[in-house]
Parts: C-alpha cells; structure tokens; sequence
C-alpha cells in the first residue's frame, strides 16, 4: 500500500493486526512514553492513542516497533529499494541479472522531488501548545517532538536537491523558550545540519528551518537514513515510500505536502538558549546546553492529523528497529565503501557510537608473522567514514582467521578477539580528539578519547570460564564475577577523582599480576555493580562502554610507555564505575509505572500485550 499520512498507515496496521488502540485519556506526561518503552519491550503493536490529555489531536507511538512490521510497512518498496542499492554496489549487476531490476526506471522515476502549489498540510493552522507535549523521562527539561524530520537547504545555494532532512531533536517548551514563539533545536557533532548552519552564519543570514511530523512512514524513515554525501533524503524518501517526496512553497519555506504537521522557523545568527536535559539513547540524560533556537513563523496541519512519536532510553528501543532495517539495506555497500572492509556493526546496546565492531581482510606475505597491518588502515578509513567517525572503541577483527565470523553475534566476536590480542602492541589511541555529543563520558562536550583494538593472527591463549581459585583484591574491591569467557567484572570503591583512581587501578593491577591464570583472563572491568554489569552481555557492553573514556579509563598490568606507544602486559583494565562529570543514568517515575500496570490488567486496554 502506498501511504499519505499517518491515517492511512494506522488503517493498513489495524486490518493486519499490528495496532492496539487505547480509547481512554491518557496523559503525556511520562505516562504515553512508559506505555510506549512497555508494549515495544514486550514485542506489541503499533499503538494508537485516541484522547491525548489536554490536546485536540491524537498521537501514534510504536509504529516501527519490531522489524516484522517495519518490513511490512514497506512491503511493496523494499525489494526495490534493496536492488537500488545493490547496483549502487556493483552496476554491473544490471548485465548479469537484468530481470531483477525491471522496476529500476519507476523507482528512480519516484525519487526526483514533486512540486505542488498546494497540498494536505497546509488544510489548517495551530499553535504549538497545541501539540502533544509529550515528556519521556522525569528529567526531561520539557516535552519534545520525538520523530521529527528536520528539513534545510544551502544557504548559498537553496534547492530541494540541495537539502537535508534529518532526525534531530525539536524541544517544544520549558527553559527560557517563549511560548509558542520560539522552540529549541538539538544536533549533534558531524550532522549535515550543521553545515548549512555553518554557511547561514558565514552569510550572516537566518537559516530557514521547516520540521515535518508524520506523513509517509518512508519520511520518517529516511531522516535516519545514512545516505552518500550530496545525496538528498527526499529522493530516498520517494523511492521508499513508492510516491514522490511531494513539496510546497509558502512564506519562503518549503513544506512538505503529505506531513500531518510543519512548523516553519528560522534560527537568527548567534542566537542560543539552554536546551535540555533530554533522555538520550545511550541510557542517560543528555544535559543542558546553549543549541540554536528555532523562532516560529506558523505550525500547519492536515485534516484529521495524527501526531506520532517514538521513545528514546537506554537501548534496545524502537530506534533500534531503524538500525536493523539500515542494515539491511546497506550491507551490499559496506565492502565497497571502504576496500579490505567486509563487515561492521554499530553495537546498540552499547549506545551505538561508543562500541563499533569491524571485519576486515588481513592479507600478508609468505612468510611474514601474523600481525594487524591492513586492520589498521581499514580501521583508520572507518574513523573518517561518516558516522563511524563518531566511534570511541573500534574493535576490528581479521576476516582470515575466521571467514564464518558472525559480527553480529557479539560474544562469539569477543571471545575471538580475546583470544588473538596482544594488549603490548594492538592498542592505538586517539587522545584530545571529537566524541559524540550525547557522551559524557570524556573531557567536556564533544571532547574525548577514541582507542582502536586491532587483533590478527593464531589463537595465543585459552579463555578462562570460572573465577581463579587464587585472585585476590584489594580493599574496596568486591563482588568479583566472569562477564563472559576471559572476561571479569569487578566492583570498586566509588569514583571520587583521576588522582584517586590511578592510584586504585596500580593497587588493583598489582594484586591481578600475582594471579596464576591472568593470561587467561585478557580483560578486567571495575564497575560500581559488579552483579549487575555481569548478569547480562547487554549490561555488561552498556556499563562498560558508556561510562569509560579510553585515554584517562583505560589501564593495564605491567603497563608501559615506549617510543610515543602504550601497552600492557595486561589483563587490559577499564574504569567504567560512574564518574562526578558523567550525565546521570534513566530511571522511570514509580507512580507513572503504576498506572500504566493498570492498562494492563484485564480488562485494560493492554491487557495480554504488557
């Protein structure tokens, strides 16, 4: 089916069995957002929120909530979509199978932009108090639009096909925004964005801004979209959805025709306010900081709008969904982005950008030992290669000690990797260097540390799987535990300074060098919550890898520092307890819980699905 609206798509899920709908009202304060983390935990519906408290239009959350029904939402254009891609791969596909891509012509035909001179979204205007003010996380500083796509084009050059359209955060009230007049925009380090925010500042002109909301799901979609640079979203937009991107101009701004919403703005040069907290996907808040503010020109809407939403937290959420399906659709690209690559895999659990995974092929001479020498420059090509560049921790693997390698299983990468590393040479840090936005774990916003782990060659050591009889710690250390194989977590003191801890990590390191089996035992952990971090692989990546920064957490037994390079004899040791600067982790509101446990009881709307 090709969708519209959002109408049209809640109509194709309640036919199919995908959509539950909740008649009562229900408020979106914390309350929509805990319905919205429970049903998409529990593998649910699509959720249809008829009475929205305090609001004249009713909302939509859970659409993408598992990759089955991603798939068939897009059943009729995936396929398409997917063969597109694959000739982006290898064009000469087209001689080898020509039968495959008959439907090339109409989906290229779908992907070149349509101008109207009126369309569905510009039916009726509102007010942004009007909107759904739906709040995630008890320390969200306001409520925020949660599936925004954010729509600009070059300054220096305003064109349609010279446009982005991303998923950046859109905070509709609270901090020092007047109301109705002015909402906050978020985006964070190395979005395309910011380059026409860069150009608009070098003119010293406003950068027009246009945020759609809802409209055909493949609008959504294509904002999270990584697409080859000069590439435009809404030519991805229109080949997925099977229908051209259909676009207006009114006022100076372009909108898009089929949105259920836009809010038209500019963002005047200079001008900031405090924006945040905001409960991010990596499982804290992300805090206040000064972020451009949009000033409101007019917020349109269709007939019969449906406002819909996802939730972010510590992962898995439903944007997880959105990473299976890019995928997907990107495998066939990854080889050919970058030669010698054959697989990479941004750990969700993990936050996405602080653990990157990789594959790459290690070719070597006869003759010559085993060692990371290509790893490397595949590694360091994937550092400069779009949002990969954002990796803090890039593990990469040789494709030739183990062509069957799943990078997607994630214990089975680990346990290879432990096997083969040399902590003496195949560390490789990037110190004073750019971090993702929403991690707080380095030296200040967008400031830390990135390390790469290369390991190529022979099996060097049989991973332990119970705790040596013979380990010891020091005091203050506690609770010690087997994360996996070769893998031990161990609890310490609370994290008071760098100072202190140190020191704690030479005492802890010295007790470790005294252990018979450390050889065994590649990679120690100190957390605050030994039994927490251990209990689950998702724990244990999440706890590891959102609270460390490699260049001040990252120690060793028997370390040292020669000619500018260091290394260890390990075990490697990684500082992940909390730290006084990190951002403080995501916790539900208890009373909120309760209420949402009533839907699903019998006779709840929820009822069977949470």
């Amino acid at each position: 089916m090709t969708y519209t609206c959002t109408k049209d798509l809640l109509a194709d899920l309640n036919r199919n069995g995908h959509l539950v709908r909740i008649s009562q009202s229900v408020d979106p304060d914390l309350e929509m957002a805990e319905i919205q983390r429970r049903v998409y935990a529990a593998g649910g519906p699509a959720i249809f929120f008829e009475q929205v408290k305090g609001c004249p239009f009713p909302a939509a959350s859970n659409l993408f909530g598992t990759l089955d029904r991603a798939r068939f939402i897009f059943r009729l254009t995936l396929t398409h979509v997917q063969r597109l891609i694959e000739l982006g791969a290898d064009p000469f596909l087209l001689l080898k199978k020509p039968g495959h891509y008959l439907s090339l012509p109409r989906t290229l035909w779908h992907m070149l932009p349509q101008k109207k001179i009126s369309g569905p979204v510009c039916q009726k205007t509102t007010t942004i108090d009007r909107l759904p003010w739906i709040k995630c996380w008890p320390g969200d500083g306001g409520p925020f639009i949660l599936l925004p796509q954010v729509y600009t084009e070059d300054p220096a050059n305003p064109s349609v096909m010279r446009s982005n359209l991303g998923m950046y955060r859109i905070q509709m009230a609270g901090n020092d925004y007047v109301a109705n007049r002015e909402i906050g925009l978020h985006y964070q380090i190395r979005r395309d964005i910011g380059g026409h925010h860069a150009t608009a500042l070098s003119m010293n002109q406003p950068l027009k801004v246009s945020i759609f909301v809802g409209g055909p799901p493949a609008h959504a979609f294509s904002a999270v979209m990584p697409l080859p640079e000069g590439m435009p979203e809404v030519t991805f937009a229109g080949a997925l959805a099977g229908r051209r991107f259909q676009y207006i101009r009114k006022n100076g701004f372009t909108l898009s025709a089929d949105a259920d919403f836009c809010i038209t703005g500019t963002v005047l040069p200079g001008d900031t306010k405090p924006e945040g907290p905001f409960g991010d996907h990596l499982g804290y808040y992300s805090l206040a900081h000064p972020f451009p503010v949009i000033r409101v020109d007019a917020v349109y809407h269709r007939n019969n709008a449906v406002w819909p939403f996802t939730v972010v937290g510590r992962p898995p959420q439903e944007d997880t969904v959105f990473g299976q399906l890019i995928h997907e659709l990107t495998g066939p690209m990854v080889p050919k982005s970058i030669p010698g690559l054959t697989a990479i895999h941004a750990v969700d659990a993990a936050g996405v950008h602080p653990l990157l995974l990789a594959i790459g092929r290690e070719r070597f001479l006869p003759g010559n030992k085993r060692k990371p020498r290509e790893l490397l420059k595949i590694a360091n090509a994937l550092l400069g290669f779009g949002a990969c560049a954002l990796a803090k921790y890039l593990i990469i693997a040789a494709h030739e000690d183990n062509p069957d390698m799943d990078i997607h299983d994630i214990a089975a990468y680990f346990r290879h990797v432990l096997e083969r590393v040399d902590w003496r040479k195949d560390l490789h840090f990037q110190t004073e260097t750019t971090m993702d936005t929403l991690d707080y774990s380095g030296t200040g916003l967008n400031e830390g540390s990135k390390v790469m782990i290369a390991a190529a060659g022979p099996k060097k050591r049989d991973l332990i799987t119970s705790l040596p009889s013979d380990l010891r710690l020091p005091d203050g250390f506690h609770h010690p535990a087997l994360a996996m194989p070769g893998v031990l977590v161990v609890g310490g003191p609370g994290f008071t300074d760098i100072k202190a801890a140190e020191a704690e990590m030479a005492v802890f390191a010295q007790k470790l060098a005294g252990t018979q089996k450390r050889e065994a035992m590649p990679l120690a952990v100190v957390v605050d919550d030994a039994e927490f971090a251990a209990r689950t692989l998702n724990n244990f990546l999440w706890t590891t890898f959102t609270r460390s920064n490699p260049s001040h957490d990252i120690y060793g037994v028997d370390s040292f520092t020669r000619f500018k390079h260091w290394g260890c004899e390990g075990p490697l040791i990684i500082d992940a307890r909390l730290k006084p600067h990190h951002a403080p982790p995501l916790t539900e509101d208890p009373k909120v819980t309760a209420r949402v446990d009533e839907l699903g009881k019998k006779g709840g709307p929820l009822h069977g699905i949470i």
